[in-house]
């Protein structure tokens, strides 16, 4: 419940910057976190296709 909290407050911050923001700079801004979002998740789930069943051993157990 706190971390609701604590995103929704986070949340209002940020849009309450982009509000004072011009218009073409907000949507810069929103066009590199999509781009840095979505290169994240490419990345995870290529690296988890590869990781998938694989056995750590140091560990003695899954990855």
């Amino acid at each position: 419940m706190l971390f609701l909290v604590g995103a929704l407050l986070v949340l209002g911050v940020v849009l309450g910057a982009v509000a004072h923001l011009p218009v073409p700079v907000s949507v810069v801004a929103g066009l590199a976190i999509a781009l840095w979002l979505a290169l994240f998740a490419a990345r995870e789930r290529v690296s988890g296709h590869r990781r998938a069943g694989h056995l750590d051993h140091e560990r003695g157990g899954l990855r």
